[in-house]
């Protein structure tokens, strides 16, 4: 690629993440369901995976815990969110250019409009799942360096698919979406090709990449399977006149109706829908015709197992088997939410898209075929515009929150918080989201993990958790709660007068009382911190995880370096 391919490139994508993202850049702090920002955030034991629950925001937590040192935490995460969505984009445009070159550049931004402007963004931005687009991004990103590896397995290039690799980690979810397209597009095909080396070497450096995840899964005391019932409530969800099918086909269907566009939740979903699988099916055939090429063959089937098995997995045999796996597999849990992963379809998809102005381009100056494409892909879905239909707005915290942080400190016991649960609606947000205590506070927050999901109670499991809760609700004496590890009891609202839990309060130390927030103190509470040795070990895992992407870089950097010297040589 040459520089003007390169700047095209960067500037589409950016253009397009600003469009979608201008209206988070305001003052605040970003609360939207499972995305939540801080002013500062702290190396808990939870932030590093260790504590009472599963480590499903692992590496993330710790960045952020590192960054909002010295960056506000709400900045953090708002420019974290706009480089995962231009990522993306550069990352499936470079894939289109390297896969279908003759497409030029107008496929080439074909590619990027597809894969940064449609429902699955706009669904995991509403969801709050921001950071589960890292994964989103590095797909493209991973395709490209695992074809560089296989035409040249030298250092640098294993550099740079290891850091991509590590970047797809900044959550377990993202690492496994990375897992499974490094087999389809690299570790299947040289097998196939009796490369038995480069096939022992592509899960060995995935497993480097998710060091800090598998880490703390291995030594912490969070659960390691999941609630079964919760299998039924995590599938994908049809729209209407669509079907399951016809959802994920669409590149939607996240089983949350409420973090779903506005747009798709009437007949327009059809429409909107037909009109994005036209422009993918005008490109199949070019790609069908080049099915002999290795890279289209991995994504296709990559695209074709991840859509059939999502829709299986929301019908009733499909969810059988899903809920003796997460009831049995530790782990298995990260599968339950199936429609993160018809993200496996985007390297597909984006291929496709560059194919059809390839196709186009026989009759039409290929450029307007680009802009053609962009219309139907854009036009039909709207409300992704300006925050998802301006639903992406930060709020302010109120001064007490501050003043509970600077309060509570670390080493004095672990925080339970009332009212139970992981959901809130706070007025100053006026959107649902998880409580941000837990990343506020210096002390560990120790909480059940239980979610209402459609009226129904999941992940509710016997935990150390969940017995102080209950202990609180019936009123127990304070000693109870400082076996149980308890230093500190935070009320929001008027929650306090749960059960018998105004028995249990009135025997405590008030330290803090503000407009909507309390705080009590237990005397001398048991500890239950990770030991120095298992914090030591997470440290360590984390710190390689960001030596792999630092290589990564470097190594782009180099390659980047060494191919301007070429080309200014041969002119």
């Amino acid at each position: 690629m040459t520089h003007r391919h390169w700047i095209t490139l960067w500037l589409t994508s950016a253009g397009l993440s600003l469009f979608i993202l201008a209206p988070i850049f305001r003052p605040g702090y970003l609360l939207i369901r499972d995305m939540v920002s801080t002013p500062r955030s702290y190396l808990t034991d939870t932030a590093l995976g260790l504590g009472d629950s599963a480590p499903r925001a692992v590496p993330q937590d710790w960045f952020i815990a590192m960054t909002s040192q010295v960056i506000d935490g709400g900045i953090v995460v708002k420019a974290l969110t706009f480089v995962a969505l231009l990522l993306a984009g550069v990352g499936y445009g470079r894939l289109a250019r390297l896969a279908i070159p003759a497409s030029g550049t107008p496929g080439m931004i074909a590619a990027v409009v597809i894969t940064t402007w449609n429902p699955y963004v706009a669904e995991r931005l509403l969801q709050g799942q921001w950071s589960l687009l890292f994964g989103y991004a590095a797909l493209g990103w991973i395709v490209v360096s695992a074809v560089l590896v296989r035409r040249d397995p030298s250092f640098a290039h294993w550099s740079m698919l290891g850091g991509w690799l590590a970047v797809a980690g900044f959550t377990p979810t993202g690492s496994l979406l990375a897992a499974f397209t490094l087999l389809a597009t690299l570790a299947i095909p040289v097998l196939a090709t009796r490369r038995f080396r480069t096939a022992a070497i592509a899960p060995g450096v995935w497993l480097l990449s998710a060091l800090p995840w598998l880490t703390a899964a291995a030594l912490g005391s969070g659960a390691t399977t999941s609630d079964s019932a919760s299998v039924a409530a995590f599938a994908a969800r049809a729209e209407p006149l669509l079907g399951t099918a016809g959802s994920v086909l669409g590149l939607g269907g996240i089983w949350n109706a409420d973090a779903v566009p506005a747009s798709r939740t009437s007949g327009w979903a059809l429409v909107a829908t037909a009109l994005v699988l036209l422009v993918v099916a005008t490109g199949l055939p070019s790609l069908y015709r080049r099915r002999r090429n290795g890279v289209i063959t991995g994504v296709a089937w990559l695209a074709i197992a991840a859509i059939v098995l999502v829709v299986l997995a929301a019908t009733p045999p499909g969810i059988a088997v899903l809920e003796w796996l997460v009831d049995v597999i530790p782990g298995a849990g990260l599968l339950r939410d199936t429609q993160k992963w018809v993200a496996l379809a985007a390297p597909l998809y984006a291929l496709a898209a560059a194919a059809a102005i390839q196709t186009l381009g026989r009759y039409v100056p290929r450029a307007f075929a680009a802009v053609i494409a962009a219309a139907l892909i854009m036009a039909p879905l709207p409300d992704l515009a300006w925050g998802v239909g301006n639903t992406m707005t930060p709020s302010t915290y109120p001064a007490d929150w501050q003043q509970v942080s600077d309060t509570i400190g670390a080493g004095q016991g672990d925080v339970l918080i009332l009212p139970t649960g992981m959901n809130r609606e706070y007025a100053f947000t006026g959107h649902v989201s998880l409580d941000p205590a837990p990343r506020l506070l210096r002390a560990d927050v120790i909480q059940t993990g239980e979610l209402i999901v459609g009226g129904r109670s999941v992940d509710a499991a016997d935990s150390r958790a969940a017995r102080a809760e209950a202990a609180l609700v019936a009123g127990a004496d304070p000693n109870a709660l400082a076996d149980l590890g308890v230093g500190w009891i935070l009320v929001e609202g008027d929650s306090g007068s749960v059960g018998d839990a105004p028995r249990t309060l009135a025997q405590l130390d008030t330290v803090f009382t503000g407009d909507d927030l309390r705080v009590y103190q237990v005397p001398s509470p048991t500890s239950f911190a990770a030991s120095s040795t298992n914090r030591t070990l997470v440290w360590i895992a984390h710190l390689w995880w960001v030596l792999l992407i630092a290589n990564g870089f470097v190594a782009v950097v180099l390659q980047w370096a060494h191919r301007s010297a070429h080309r200014k040589r041969l002119s």
